[in-house]
């Protein structure tokens, strides 16, 4: 998010634009307020190499002091602002971090938290005034406006060192090397991103997801470094997502399939309300999308669709336009950017069309913070690979089908099953509005499938649905996929990013089976 060279050319183009508020920033004043939290950190004797974390929600502070730290050699960590008080404790120390920016929404978790962590040297607070905050916090407008808007000497190119998001685990800080290059280097990644999603100068990005997920990180760093408008949403509405295309003339967005399914189950008069002609690419990731959505959504929105598998880490890519996934269903496309390995649990290659797990060759280099076990776990006999644990497989065409996550896999009776057909399949049901399929204690195999599902408004979750259901998975799976009983949830766990907090789920049942 480093912007110095728009903020001259284009001083008053908006940089990014809040959706609720309408706040918008300059780029002369994103790269001004920028380098006044640079020089801050800098204050506090953070050198190249350190860290810091901010706790909020989407808000106008987001992007500068992510900004700071791309400009100062630093890390910084965006912490999922819907942790609990022991959880964002845990990553504030595992992260080791120094300083740590909060909002007034997040104050009374952070506080909690802190108790924690005694290496934070200083809590600044945004939208506050010092005088209403807790001992040992001062409010960032007090202490930041006063600072130079100029760079500081010695600028280089820092990273953010980012979370999973702990649905299969505990979360595990993502770090990449720094290369103490000028911070407008471009990472690779970025190169190729920029080169397969159209990016252009005079671009319109809506962001419609949580500023702290990695997705999102990439796509406006991407955006601002070619001076594109950004409009950033605090939240997630289906209706509002619509009306904001059309309002700002959004070109580009990146969503995730719950996104697209949510979209889908507005009334087609409140679809087709909206203007969404300025659409030119709508780019997907972060899961599998099922097979009737992905079709709905280019019924819908044509060939703008497209999809991109990016493990977590960064690690290679392939990507599929609408065209190549209707002659494909269910593909994520060719392999485009590092190579793809599809192997198995002894490392050898899996035929062609047989589900292995996915490891990547000459990929962005990285590595889990603080954790050489997990980083060895990721990381193949000869060190020439790297997997986050993604199951997929290759087809005779060469295009790549994801199945699931190593991590969900349910072994039951010595099979294998992963349940993300199962998911898919019951997410299209016309009665369902969200579903999870995992594996749960059996005496017998060890694991049996269970499914919960969260009804649409209306309907009843009891016996006739259950059957209704059963009896609709059991005309497209074979026997040992079909979950062997269904429970019911008003709403089930997913982040707000869109992804299943499946853990939750599955370890109330495991709980129970060991009292």
């Amino acid at each position: 998010m480093y912007a110095q060279k728009y903020a001259q050319q284009c001083p008053d183009r908006p940089a990014f634009i809040m959706a609720s508020t309408g706040v918008s920033v300059s780029y002369k004043e994103f790269e001004a307020r920028s380098n006044r939290v640079a020089h801050y950190l800098q204050s506090q004797g953070l050198v190249a190499g350190d860290h810091y974390s901010m706790f909020m929600e989407n808000n106008e502070y987001y992007l500068e002091i992510c900004g700071a730290g791309e400009r100062s050699g630093l890390f910084y960590t965006c912490i999922n602002s819907y942790l609990t008080p022991s959880e964002a404790a845990y990553i504030i120390n595992n992260s080791e971090s120094k300083v740590l920016f909060v909002s007034p929404a997040k104050l009374e978790v952070a506080v909690e938290a802190l108790a924690e962590c005694p290496n934070i040297d200083q809590v600044l607070v945004v939208d506050s005034d010092s005088s209403s905050l807790p001992k040992g916090m001062v409010s960032y407008s007090q202490v930041i406006e006063s600072l130079p808007s100029i760079p500081i000497n010695e600028q280089l190119l820092g990273h953010s060192m980012l979370y999973s998001s702990g649905t299969t685990g505990r979360p595990k800080g993502i770090i990449r090397p720094l290369s103490g290059q000028a911070p407008d280097s471009v990472l690779p990644v970025f190169q190729f991103l920029e080169g397969i999603l159209g990016y252009r100068d005079d671009m319109v990005y809506l962001s419609p997801a949580p500023l702290y997920h990695s997705a999102p990180q990439a796509a406006i760093n991407l955006a601002i470094r070619r001076g594109a408008t950004v409009v950033i949403m605090e939240r997630f509405d289906p209706a509002e997502y619509l009306r904001l295309v059309e309002h700002y003339q959004v070109s580009h967005s990146q969503l995730v399939p719950t996104m697209f399914s949510r979209m889908l189950k507005l009334s087609d008069e409140e679809r087709q309300q909206y203007d969404l002609s300025s659409m030119e690419f709508a780019v997907h990731a972060a899961a599998p999308c099922p097979e009737i959505i992905k079709r709905q959504m280019i019924d819908w929105w044509g060939p703008i669709i497209h999809e991109y598998y990016g493990a977590t880490e960064g690690l290679g890519f392939a990507v599929c336009d609408s065209h190549e996934w209707l002659a494909h269903p269910g593909t994520v496309g060719k392999v485009v950017a590092g190579e793809l390995s599809v192997l198995d649990d002894e490392m050898n290659p899996s035929p062609k069309g047989e589900p292995g797990t996915l490891w990547f060759a000459n990929g962005s280099e990285f590595s889990y913070f603080n954790d050489p076990e997990k980083t060895a776990e990721a990381t193949s006999p000869s060190g020439e690979m790297t997997t986050v644990g993604d199951v997929g497989y290759v087809d005779e065409d060469g295009f790549l089908f994801l199945t699931d996550r190593k991590a969900f896999m349910i072994i039951s009776g010595g099979v294998n099953i992963y349940p993300q057909e199962s998911e898919d399949l019951l997410i299209s049901h016309p009665k369902v509005a969200d579903a999870a399929v995992f594996g749960v204690p059996n005496a017998d195999f060890g694991e049996e499938v269970k499914a919960v599902i969260q009804p649409i408004d209306g309907i009843t979750g009891d016996q006739s649905l259950t059957e209704e259901l059963l009896q609709y998975l059991g005309q497209h799976l074979s026997r040992q996929k079909v979950p062997r009983s269904i429970d019911y949830q008003l709403e089930l766990p997913r982040l707000p990013t869109g992804k299943l907090y499946k853990r939750a789920l599955r370890d109330g049942y495991w709980d129970k089976s060991q009292k």
